[in-house]
């Protein structure tokens, strides 16, 4: 059909007209399509809910969850328990040791080593008494109103801990002989950690805990590592 110059130009603005109105007009059929099933998508996705699964044992069949149910750390044994309150303690006599520095020595090699120890032990108790809140633990094998006391009643001394002689030596020393006691008790200390991660690797049942594994491995290697240090550093002051 011809039409008219004019006529042309009406059917012209027609269109640019229905394309503003209506935007679907101006795009490519599959594109439109996909547009229009868009609220419907959105609408479905609303309302799905996640589905939480539960594995089986061997030979039986996994279980649908409700989707509230949330996650719980793994159970715990007594050994890895006691393991995590002993050392515990064992790193607060650390930080104590490292905490003499400051006004005890001037040499840098001890200060630098001792605030890499005060900071790595201390994020250590934090992570401790987190795993062992987290399991509804108390974080202290102490007996209520006796600091110094375990639960049977027995002063709590874990293996390498400094004596109360051996701590106020430490506190008295000043200068070079400060540093000799300062490395020689750190070392007797990080070798009682040593046997209390051997003592927990050897009871039946413990140190299956991903997280109590993998801290425990880091607390043997980095402790080593520290040993070696510290044997240095006082074989250079011989």
């Amino acid at each position: 059909m011809l039409h008219e110059p004019g006529e042309l130009n009406q059917l012209s603005s027609a269109r640019k007209y229905r394309t503003l109105r209506n935007p679907a007009l101006a795009l490519p059929p599959a594109l439109a399509a996909l547009l229009a099933i868009l609220p419907a998508i959105a609408a479905h996705a609303q309302q799905y809910s996640p589905v939480v699964v539960q594995p089986g044992p061997p030979g039986s069949p996994s279980k649908v969850l409700p989707p509230s149910t949330t996650g719980a750390a793994p159970e715990a044994s007594q050994a890895d328990i006691d393991f995590m309150r002993g050392m515990i303690m064992h790193h607060v006599q650390a930080v104590e040791m490292t905490a003499l520095i400051p006004s005890h020595t001037d040499n840098k090699d001890v200060r630098a080593l001792g605030a890499r120890i005060s900071l790595s032990q201390s994020d250590e108790i934090r992570f401790m008494k987190r795993w062992l809140i987290a399991r509804g633990q108390p974080t202290s094998m102490a007996m209520p109103g006796m600091a110094d006391m375990d639960r049977t009643g027995k002063p709590m001394m874990m293996p390498g801990m400094l004596t109360p002689a051996q701590m106020e030596a430490l506190r008295q020393a000043h200068g070079a002989e400060f540093d000799r006691l300062f490395l020689t008790g750190m070392i007797q200390h990080h070798g009682g950690a040593l046997v209390m991660v051997k003592e927990l690797f050897d009871s039946p049942g413990a140190g299956q805990d991903a997280e109590l594994f993998d801290f425990a491995t880091d607390v043997d290697n980095g402790q080593r590592a520290e040993i070696r240090i510290m044997e240095n550093m006082l074989k250079e002051k011989q």
